[in-house]
């Protein structure tokens, strides 16, 4: 079964209060979650939301997954292409890392913003 996972995550302020947010599309039916995460810095809200959405993905059957996002960190870095610095994000990194053991094929995509909008309503929607 293949699954297409938009993530996004959202900081007033950085670090400020934060949320995330996603959608994942399984077979012509949509799935969206919105939460806040606390205080989190944008990046780190962006790993948040890509976890909850994979863990998701993972506990409805998902065997291949999309992943689209228009943080290009996050993507390139789980792409392999951007190395993982800041301390912060390494756990939240490791963690997305080790959810794509769960299925057989994960590929990422960065997208523009604009292709991104539901994700990011959901986010911002729990820091307004």
């Amino acid at each position: 079964m293949k699954g297409i996972l938009y993530f996004d995550g959202a900081a007033k302020g950085n670090p400020g209060p934060a949320g995330i947010g996603y959608v994942l599309i399984i077979e012509k039916r949509k799935y969206t979650h919105s939460k806040a995460v606390g205080e989190k810095t944008n990046n780190q809200a962006e790993y948040l939301a890509l976890i909850e959405g994979m863990k998701k993905a993972k506990e409805l059957g998902v065997k291949e997954l999309v992943v689209k996002g228009d943080s290009q960190l996050v993507i390139r870095q789980m792409e392999g292409k951007f190395k993982v610095k800041n301390a912060n994000v390494k756990p939240l990194f490791k963690e997305a890392k080790e959810l794509e053991n769960y299925f057989e094929k994960v590929t990422y995509e960065w997208i523009p913003r604009k292709e991104n909008k539901e994700a990011d309503a959901l986010a911002n929607l729990e820091i307004e």
